[in-house]
């Protein structure tokens, strides 16, 4: 009789533990173990326990190639959520990892694997060769895709989170931390308009940060408008301007007095000191009505110049796409309270474009995509799905419920957002149009936008690093892996061909973008092509979506700066605009607390929040592996020291892209 060590690890979370009958049988590839009832004396399958066990055969086994666990119900139902199980053979030999990180629900039977990374073509036994199949079938069963709207990324098949399977919910924990946050204020029913600036303190006790609080003792300045620009909640859509717009007829007498001196227009915009922030794309979206009464948006250009001393400042700006008479041109010159209600419209399109655009759609909805296709076309033991996985969690879940409790027909964004509604699913359908893979890179992006010399740029300067560390983390992950033949057999490999060019023909099938990074006739990615796409899920997952969510109750707490709705359509005379005008514009009393609100549910650190390379789960059991989590750790730790090094002092701290504070995936 042979007797294997066996060791079962239950989850840490609220409830992973079970009462229920667990049995296990060990599949080698001589034959199978005896079925085992787990039961020590006491409790067995606590909430974190460890617990050990004896395991016999009739016969030597030969490589245990699976674990074989079967839930059974014993008076009640119990879920079980199992991290993985340890076997050692007989004498003491070093013991086999086998991963599961899921639950067991109901009377139910699953089969572990081994954890050491496998291809398609490493796998030669029937056995395992049917397993890789036998899982692929029951996931494609359970993770489906469906169009939530025309033109928009597909998504999971979910018209709740009650439908996804408990494998991709939120733990207990989670949401009850989640659903009393949200309901936090949401009840606020007044209508009435503010008097002045100084009664929006009145909201503002309670919920602040220091940023928030910066925020509003300088929102009226120039130069803190352009730095939001380069380092607010929406970073990515300044770019360098080399010649005006047609429709933006700005000439060099109108802002010469914002120039340096002995200089001009013609020669800034040669030099590279002028720049653009264009909202076209929010040209005809459709407005919303709330409680009765219409809401309005507007499509701003705004120039902005690198002055030399005050860093960069907007100096003109055009609240529409169509200059003429009723769409004057604003200036610092015309009278303050003109200029600033401008600026007022520049930073409520900013609030929809960041929201909608920049978070949700290039973040949210594009990763979404990698979780539906990785846990679709991936087995377990595949090497890109043991290197994505920590970086999906809980994105299905905040993804529906976005669609549910934000996004929907009654959502908040309905009830408080210019374009809730209608108008929210056009806007992201423009930018559906216009998306490219490039702009996911931030290198490219960057480039492509002629932004690669603004100073003080430090959500450019903190990204790159970011992306980078994150970039040679895929290249040694899989060095260990004998990288070059991995790639060279996808062509080889129906399910790695299916993943990458599933991923790749799905984007264009819903127009993510012009992918002209991938050259058709091809539909196989080299190793520099699946490298870069697999850092492209793992930096928008984590760094991209930390700078647009983590600073949005920061920006927008303090509402005039970047208010969720306007009142009142944009202002046709710059010499009618006065306070009262400025005060039944922006947002009234319960938008104004409706928007401190939900930007702090969504902007506040998640108390379960997994920072950027830590990785609670171990899905690679290599110590090569390890070796390379651990650099990645480490280069990480540099980036996190010089970050703390570079804001030391710094009146206005940039601290959104700290690793500690970037979590792995989208959780929030």
């Amino acid at each position: 009789m042979e007797e294997y060590n066996v060791t079962v690890a239950t989850g840490t979370s609220e409830y992973s533990g079970t009462n229920n009958y667990i049995y296990i049988t060990l599949v080698g590839e001589n034959g199978d173990s005896e079925r085992t009832t787990l039961d020590n004396p006491g409790l067995d399958f606590c909430r974190g326990a460890v617990d050990e066990y004896k395991v016999c055969s009739p016969a030597p086994l030969g490589r245990v190639l699976l674990v074989r666990l079967e839930k059974q119900r014993y008076w009640v139902e119990d879920n079980w959520f199992c991290l993985y199980v340890t076997v050692a053979p007989p004498g003491g030999g070093t013991a086999l990892t086998f991963p599961c990180y899921r639950w067991l629900i109901g009377n139910v039977k699953v089969e572990l694997r081994e954890g050491t990374a496998m291809r398609l073509s490493d796998d030669t036994s029937p056995q395992l060769l049917a397993h890789r199949k036998a899982e692929l079938q029951e996931r494609q069963a359970v993770y489906r895709w469906v169009a939530w709207a025309p033109g928009i990324p597909k998504c999971i098949d979910a018209k709740t989170e009650a439908d996804l399977h408990q494998d991709v919910r939120f733990d207990n924990e989670k949401r009850s931390d989640f659903e009393g946050s949200l309901h936090y204020k949401l009840a606020i029913r007044f209508g009435k308009s503010w008097d002045n600036l100084d009664d929006f303190k009145r909201c503002f006790w309670k919920l602040r940060s220091p940023i928030s609080e910066y925020c509003m003792e300088h929102w009226k300045e120039d130069s803190f408008f352009g730095y939001q620009c380069l380092n607010g909640s929406n970073p990515r859509m300044i770019q360098r301007c080399k010649k005006l717009p047609g429709n933006f007829p700005v000439s060099g007498d109108m802002v010469q007095g914002s120039l340096a001196p002995r200089t001009t227009l013609k020669k800034e915009l040669k030099a590279g000191n002028i720049y653009l922030v264009d909202y076209a794309i929010m040209d005809g979206v459709p407005t919303n009505v709330i409680r009765g009464k219409p809401q309005y948006i507007a499509a701003p250009l705004c120039l902005l110049y690198e002055h030399p001393d005050q860093g960069l400042i907007p100096i003109a700006i055009q609240l529409g796409q169509t200059p003429g008479l009723d769409t004057p041109i604003f200036l610092p010159k015309n009278p303050p309270l003109a200029w600033l209600l401008a600026k007022i419209w520049v930073r409520h399109s900013e609030f929809q474009v960041f929201q909608l655009l920049s978070h949700l759609l290039r973040t949210h909805l594009v990763v979404e995509v990698f979780c539906v296709s990785t846990l679709r076309q991936l087995p377990a033991v595949h090497p890109v799905y043991k290197l994505l996985a920590p970086h999906l969690r809980y994105t299905l879940e905040i993804n529906c419920r976005g669609r549910t409790q934000l996004l929907s027909a009654d959502g908040i964004f309905k009830r408080v957002v210019s374009t809730g509604g209608e108008g929210l699913l056009v806007l992201a359908q423009n930018e559906y149009k216009v998306l490219t893979y490039r702009s996911l890179q931030p290198y490219q992006d960057f480039q492509q936008r002629g932004a690669s010399k603004l100073r003080s740029y430090f959500y450019r300067e903190y990204s790159l690093m970011l992306w980078d560390a994150i970039h040679r983390y895929n290249t040694h992950h899989h060095s260990f892996m004998t990288t070059e033949i991995l790639f060279r057999r996808l062509s080889e490999e129906s399910r790695e061909r299916t993943w990458s060019s599933g991923l790749k023909y799905r984007y264009v099938e819903m127009h993510i973008g012009k992918i002209s990074y991938f050259t058709p006739p091809s539909p196989f990615l080299s190793p520099t092509e699946l490298i870069t796409l697999l850092s492209v899920a793992i930096f928008t997952s984590s760094a991209q979506h930390a700078a647009t969510n983590n600073g949005q109750f920061d920006w927008c707490a303090w509402v005039p700066n970047t208010p969720c709705t306007m009142r009142h359509p944009p202002p046709t005379d710059k010499d009618a605009v006065t306070m009262e005008m400025i005060m039944d514009t922006l947002p009234d009393v319960s938008q104004t607390c409706l928007e401190m609100a939900i930007t702090w549910h969504l902007g506040r650190p998640q108390p379960d929040a997994i920072p950027l390379g830590q990785y609670r789960e171990q899905y690679f059991t290599e110590s090569q592996a390890q070796e390379v989590i651990d650099k990645f750790r480490q280069e990480l730790k540099e980036i996190e020291e010089h970050i703390l090094t570079q804001n030391e002092g710094l009146e206005l701290p940039y601290l959104f892209l700290l690793p500690s504070r970037i979590e792995n995936s989208i959780t929030i």
